[in-house]
């Protein structure tokens, strides 16, 4: 087996080169997306986030690669097809950190009629193209295992196929692949202000505890998610017509109501619906909410006691144990860009997507190479990949470039299991071979650290193993040589970091074990110090 090379450390404050092509500010899935597609093309691509990769939006989700089933009831056909084209599509190319899920629909008749159901699973089926996915079919929740956690009056179901995602690592592996294709990328970096000149946007950069430094480049692409508005106005002088509903999505994990590896979909009587996941082996995922941000920083949003009231009081009326507040372990809410389409229902506000672009005043519209700016208005995880090759397909016709797309087929970093297992087959069997062959390969790694390196790592489990020391147990399961790992090559700069969105180990340990993790970042990496404390006061 031919093990993979580490590659140059990333430095804590990677040297801003004087000019790019393209300077992506954002951090999050949409804006690493079109950093990677633009780099792979060839481009000089810089990106900065002002946080941490997927600090907000992008590590908050209720973490499927799904068409939105609910969606069909809005007439979002559209939307629903390009998603469940990509659904197989992400599927394959990351099985370490995305794998399918079948979904239960107990049926409640108080809700949506038979009929209505099955039209709604048959197009889910149809509007895009399945190779391996099963399709949707009819269970009696009497007799099959799902029907064991739910109140006896449900008696029918249906199950269907989507799949789920590790939505923060996502980012992460977009971001490491990048900058394998040759991009910068700047986390805790703000850009405070870009100014059009003649050659394209001067940028100044804000590195959190650095000098400000000043960046050419002949296009942006503004993919700040909730601050997308925000840097338009703010930071970049230019008005656009266009405006975000910021909807707030909150979720609860409590104890694993359930031993099987199915999710449920349930349908509620404000016609919502709420998901509940299996969760990080030991949990169960219930989610989410549609409140609408009326005011205040999008960062500020934080989950309501009335959400997880909500959020259990739905839950109970399917589960045979009930749901209470006092079950919640951990809870999360991330607020969602979306694109205002004057619904007056935040759940029915469009989950698709808009790139605008801004040329500039007419004194240089019709010319290449003026200082384009390319913004993303609203989106999801799924079609995340289809947006940023369309973004990159705008943005290098506009710089007078001619490169073809290529991430339709192309892998996430430890997505390619060939040196491990041969051939791929299916991305469901091809990690469990996968995990069977590193355990035969390594059987002095404990089991569970095994499994969750298999998931987190892929493939790139070979560096975490190849200095064959792995250094100190900092917390159980967690030693240095992951640590340093994340420190060199996947940005984490503080245990925030590590423990909630590399990992959802911050779930699994207790205070004194969380505590001696964020002891060890400042013991190993004093020159962290500003970047603790600035999360510590965050939280």
């Amino acid at each position: 087996m031919t093990e993979p090379s580490l590659g140059a450390p990333v430095p804590l404050t990677a040297a801003v080169p004087a000019s790019c092509d393209v300077l992506v500010v954002g951090g999050g899935i949409n804006g690493v997306g079109i950093a990677r597609d633009l780099a792979g093309r060839g481009l000089k691509v810089v990106l900065c986030e002002q946080d941490d990769l997927a600090h907000h939006t992008s590590s908050s989700s209720t973490k499927l690669i799904h068409g939105g089933l609910r969606y069909l009831e809005y007439y979002e056909f559209s939307l629903v097809r390009k998603s469940l084209a990509e659904r197989e599509l992400l599927l394959k190319s990351a099985p370490h950190i995305m794998w399918p899920l079948r979904f239960v629909m107990p049926h409640d008749p108080s809700m949506r009629p038979v009929w209505m159901v099955r039209i709604g699973l048959f197009l889910y089926d149809h509007l895009a193209k399945r190779e391996w996915l099963p399709a949707s079919r009819t269970l009696d929740l009497r007799t099959h295992p799902v029907g064991a956690p739910l109140k006896p009056r449900y008696t029918r179901g249906f199950e269907y196929s989507d799949g789920w995602v590790d939505d923060a690592r996502l980012v992460v592996l977009g971001a490491v692949d990048a900058a394998a294709h040759g991009a910068t990328i700047l986390t805790r970096c703000r850009c405070e202000r870009a100014e059009r000149t003649p050659a394209g946007w001067r940028a100044t950069l804000q590195p959190l505890g650095g000098a400000p430094v000043a960046l050419q480049a002949r296009a942006i692409v503004n993919a700040g998610g909730p601050w997308t508005g925000e840097f338009l106005r703010a930071r970049a002088g230019v008005k656009s017509a266009r405006a975000l509903r910021l909807v707030k999505g909150s979720h609860i994990v409590v104890k694993k109501m359930f031993d099987h590896d199915h999710a449920y979909i349930f349908q509620n009587p404000d016609k919502r619906i709420i998901f509940a996941i299996p969760y990080e082996g030991d949990f169960t995922l219930i989610g989410t909410t549609d409140v609408e941000v009326e005011a205040g920083a999008p960062d500020s949003a934080r989950v309501e006691d009335n959400e997880v009231d909500y959020l259990c009081e739905q839950a109970s009326r399917y589960f045979a144990r009930p749901v209470l507040p006092a079950d919640v372990v951990w809870r999360y809410s991330g607020v969602r860009p979306l694109l205002d389409d004057e619904s007056g229902d935040a759940s029915a506000v469009t989950r698709d997507y808009l790139l605008e672009f801004d040329d500039g005043p007419p004194a240089v519209a019709g010319a290449l190479d003026r200082g384009p700016l390319l913004s993303v208005w609203g989106g999801k995880i799924t079609t995340f990949r289809k947006l940023a090759e369309e973004a990159a397909d705008l943005l290098v016709q506009r710089l007078g470039e001619h490169r073809p797309a290529w991430t339709e087929s192309a892998m996430f970093p430890g997505g390619d299991l060939s040196a491990w297992i041969g051939a791929a087959q299916r991305p469901d069997t091809d990690i469990r071979r996968f995990n069977a062959v590193l355990a035969d390969r390594h059987p002095q790694l404990p089991a569970s650290m095994r499994e969750r390196w298999a998931r987190c790592y892929g493939g790139r489990v070979a560096l975490l193993l190849q200095a064959g020391d792995l250094g100190a147990e900092v917390a159980p399961g967690l030693f240095e040589a992951e640590l340093d790992y994340l420190y060199q090559h996947e940005w984490a700069r503080c245990a925030e970091d590590v423990l909630w969105r590399r990992t959802k180990l911050g779930l699994h340990l207790d205070a004194p074990s969380r505590a001696r993790v964020a002891d060890w970042w400042l013991v190993r990496h004093p020159e962290v110090r500003h970047i603790v404390a600035r999360e510590a006061v965050c939280n």
